[in-house]
């Protein structure tokens, strides 16, 4: 689909819901003089923190970031194994080959979400650390996955980039983990643009990845151009040059204000979705737990061999004509070329991956779609199946 083509869609597969306060925030920036990483950014942090009940966020430019920081912080060295699920976005894995450690990829469950079962086989005396991944913003099975890490004495670090604000059996999506990475990606549940978050209870974690974000540099170096910061500072490690600006911070700190509202927004329109599809034998709705709730980051809606006369490229095609944006998440990690040459994995290795993806299909859903959007999406996808 082309950049004509994109923009003549009557509902886009997603949409940023940036209003005045947002625009009046990065305004007050602008004016201050300060766009880098400073008060608003600490605010953010604290704020952040707050919301989920952790004693420290870091605030840094992608989760990207923070899921390199966390296995910094950890110690993950080239001997290493770190296990990932198979169905995610590039950067879960990637971090880990950023040390020359080995990512060990699993398999998932019929939800889209880290196997317990697959974890514990590829546990080894090698294993630094697992990371589960909230699929669409449902959290994982973290109570086992813990339990697992635990008896390996592997560190727990939960890519979130889908689940906030998410809860598992009462406990809040940032708490559950050793380190919890979130992401403020344009199209996720709060954004800043670009931007994500590592936010941990260990103190020691939290001021490695502190440091790791600049630089490497000691102490709080960002005050060095206030009036009593000081101009000397010291290099402790070669860091990186991930950290959070002012300007996205501020966009943040509304966003995080506003996402009990996105929240709801995005539950409102699941539940229309769920009502419309429900009795339709060509679809599966996504997997819902009574012991935990869902962010909504996606829907994803997957379709049925043998019922629906259209296959997934088809059925794509066809709501794009009808003007619905969609998108597919995600291509396993294991049928990439990368993965394959380096590693040695196979498209048949973990089927029950491989079968989510090739019948999966995202449709739109976040805050600025109107009464209008959502029905435009029920005709369409009502209409294929019934076609």
């Amino acid at each position: 689909m082309n950049s004509a083509e994109r923009a003549s869609l009557q509902v886009p597969f997603a949409r940023p819901d940036i209003g005045e306060r947002e625009v009046a925030a990065v305004s007050e920036v602008l004016r201050s003089g300060w766009l880098t990483t400073g008060p608003r950014t600490k605010e953010f942090e604290a704020a952040f923190a707050k919301a989920l009940g952790v004693q420290h966020a870091v605030m840094l430019n992608s989760c990207t970031a923070a899921l390199h920081l966390a296995l910094e912080a950890i110690g993950l060295e080239r001997a290493d194994e770190v296990i990932v699920p198979t169905l995610t976005f590039a950067a879960t894995a990637e971090v880990v080959a950023y040390f020359g450690a080995r990512p060990v990829l699993v398999d998932v469950r019929p939800d889209h979400n880290m196997d317990p079962n697959a974890v514990e086989r590829a546990l080894t005396s090698r294993t630094k650390a697992i990371i589960p991944v909230h699929f669409a913003g449902m959290p994982c099975d973290m109570d086992e996955i813990v339990e697992l890490a635990r008896s390996r004495n592997a560190a727990v670090i939960d890519d979130s980039a889908h689940c906030f604000p998410g809860e598992y059996r009462g406990r809040t999506v940032g708490t559950l983990a050793d380190i919890s990475c979130f992401s403020f990606y344009a199209t996720k549940t709060i954004s800043t643009g670009e931007g994500g978050a590592a936010v941990t209870s260990n103190e020691q974690w939290a001021e490695r990845m502190r440091m790791m974000s600049l630089h490497g540099i000691s102490g709080p170096a960002w005050k060095r151009y206030l009036a009593g910061g000081k101009w000397y500072y010291e290099i402790e490690a070669p860091g990186y040059k991930y950290n959070m600006t002012d300007l996205a911070a501020a966009i943040g700190l509304v966003q995080l204000d506003r996402a009990q509202e996105f929240l709801d927004k995005r539950r409102r329109i699941a539940a229309r979705y769920n009502r419309a599809f429900g009795e339709l034998e060509a679809y599966e709705l996504p997997p819902r737990r009574s012991d935990r709730s869902h962010a909504y980051h996606l829907y994803v809606l997957k379709l049925r061999r043998g019922v629906l006369s259209l296959d997934r490229k088809q059925f794509i095609d066809k709501l794009g004509a009808l003007g619905i944006g969609t998108s597919v998440h995600f291509i396993p990690l294991h049928v990439h070329p990368y993965y394959q040459r380096t590693f040695g994995y196979r498209p048949e290795d973990f089927p029950v991956a491989l079968d989510l993806y090739e019948r999966s299909v995202s449709l739109p859903i976040y805050p600025k779609m109107s009464d209008g959007d959502i029905d435009a999406v029920i005709e369409a996808v009502r209409g294929l199946a019934l076609s």
